[in-house]
């Protein structure tokens, strides 16, 4: 089937539920290896991508700024598509999961919950959750698999959750290891993260990582901590111990491993 045929019949589709949502089509090109597709609306942004190296047809979701979408896009669903092989079947099929995707009643509180992103005017930084996590992986590598299973499996990500269970435990062990160009390195990256941080992002540093630390070792964390984070702490450590609101539990979605399988399996009987 005809690429270019097969990904405007999944696009149509997907406008069309989109439409009564208050959504408009916008004029936009990819390159070489893209064929794309935007829809945008006051706050959010999908996107239809075929990728054409990959054989992957995708749709990504990503909240707006006032210049556009911010292009922090959120993979929704990935199916394969050959082009060769498949048929209007296999189109209908990608165009049925797209919509699912958008209009469905989870999708359409996504909708209504996202909020434009705006210019700060305060001190605050853009930096999220999920950069912070991708940050750590410069000391531990490991995570980098962790961080992409959890981007599979939920969304949005799930900062709070994550950190507790990925990233404090490594931090401990290596702030109790006691090795001091390693924490130099740590201390450095949390004290500029939380410079660039957002509302999330410093919580995060402070609340669930720095109060995570033994307390025999926050001389040698404060040693080279910037003094905005080090005041930032102070303040946090009166939650030590307390019960914080935890963190509202999101819905596991199927990952895109998961997805592509089945779709394999389907195509092979």
């Amino acid at each position: 089937m005809d690429i270019k045929s097969a990904f405007n019949s999944i696009s149509e589709k997907v406008e069309n539920a989109l439409k009564p949502q208050g959504f408009a089509k916008q004029k936009i090109s990819g390159n070489e290896n893209e064929l794309v597709s935007l829809y945008t609306s006051e706050n959010n942004a999908y996107s239809v991508v075929y990728f054409i190296d990959k054989q992957h047809m995708v749709m990504r979701h990503c909240a707006m700024t006032d210049d556009g979408p911010d292009n922090d896009w959120k993979v929704l669903a990935t199916w394969m598509f050959d082009p060769e092989k498949d048929t209007q079947k296999e189109a209908d099929s990608i165009a049925n999961d797209f919509v699912d995707n958008c209009s469905s009643t989870s999708a359409v509180k996504r909708i209504k919950t996202t909020k434009k992103k705006k210019k700060k005017d305060s001190d605050e930084g853009n930096a999220d959750p999920i950069f912070l996590a991708k940050r750590f992986s410069s000391l531990f590598p490991e995570l980098k698999d962790e961080i992409k299973n959890e981007e599979d499996c939920y969304y949005p990500f799930r900062g709070v959750t994550f950190t507790r269970a990925s990233i404090v435990p490594k931090v401990e062990n290596l702030v109790k290891m006691g090795n001091k160009k390693e924490i130099e390195k740590l201390v450095s990256l949390i004290s500029t993260q939380y410079s660039n941080g957002d509302a999330d992002t410093r919580s995060i540093i402070t609340i669930v990582i720095l109060n995570s630390m033994p307390e025999d070792k926050y001389d040698i964390l404060t040693e080279n901590m910037s003094d905005e984070l080090k005041k930032a702490w102070k303040a946090a450590l009166k939650y030590k111990g307390k019960k914080v609101k935890p963190e509202k539990p999101k819905k596991k979605r199927t990952s895109m491993a998961e997805r592509l399988q089945a779709q394999q399996q389907a195509q092979q009987r």
